[in-house]
């Protein structure tokens, strides 16, 4: 497919993808590829796949949702040969967020549809993060929207790349302790809530009850920060 050249006119649009999807797709990846560099450049090392980009080719912008936008780069593999692969990028450059809340020392997980899957799945809570607010205080927003509660404290427990074959970003974890739960947030697909102990959960995750590597990855850190050891209040 022949590359397209980013029209002048467009230098001055707004950087969200959404705004030049009315124009050539692969007018919206080269604006992306100007705004957001970073989703684009190339690590040192051998073995490492290339992003070619005009004038030798063009991207795609395949989709652009309101979370979540695809791309189709081409690439150069390291044996030399020419491919397009497809990859999956948050809508915003704020980073997705998620939050283990624990309330009385225990884990408290949601029962949430993924379409993706087509399943139900238990799980901890995640979701895009918001514009101009810090990842704690979007781990703290999940919290209010889905559990209806806030937290008295909020622990951060890294990152993690939930596939990196195709999600670009890494998402920041957090765990939480909350007081009491709320009203329970539908909008999301979320049709109940379950309060187990910290061992519970990770036995959950240990027989496939939990499949979620975002869960299993925050109940395994939140471990080794000493978190599980806490046992409900007298």
């Amino acid at each position: 497919m022949p590359a397209v050249p980013l029209p002048p006119s467009l230098l001055s649009l707004p950087a969200e993808v959404g705004d030049l999807m009315d124009h050539t797709p692969e007018s919206a990846y080269a604006h992306l590829r100007d705004t957001r560099p970073a989703l684009f450049s190339s690590p040192a090392g051998d073995g490492a796949i290339g992003i070619m980009h005009w004038p030798m080719t063009e991207g795609q912008v395949l989709h652009s949702g309101k979370e979540q936008v695809v791309l189709e780069d081409p690439v150069v593999l390291p044996d030399g040969r020419h491919e397009r692969l497809l990859r999956i990028l948050a809508a915003r450059p704020e980073p997705p967020v998620a939050v283990l809340p624990l309330l009385d020392g225990q884990v408290v997980l949601v029962d949430r549809f993924r379409h993706a899957a087509r399943t139900w799945t238990w799980e901890i809570l995640r979701g895009a993060g918001a514009a101009d607010v810090g990842d704690a205080q979007n781990a703290v927003g999940q919290l209010e929207d889905l559990l209806g509660t806030s937290a008295s404290e909020v622990i951060g427990l890294g990152r993690v790349h939930p596939d990196p074959a195709i999600l670009a970003e890494a998402v920041m974890l957090y765990a939480a302790r909350i007081d009491a739960l709320g009203g329970l947030g539908h909008g999301a697909g979320v049709r109940r809530v379950r309060v187990v102990a910290f061992a519970e959960a990770e036995q959950m995750a240990l027989t496939g009850q939990i499949t979620d590597s975002v869960t299993i990855t925050s109940l395994f850190r939140a471990r080794q920060a000493g978190l599980g050891e806490e046992g409900p209040a007298a």
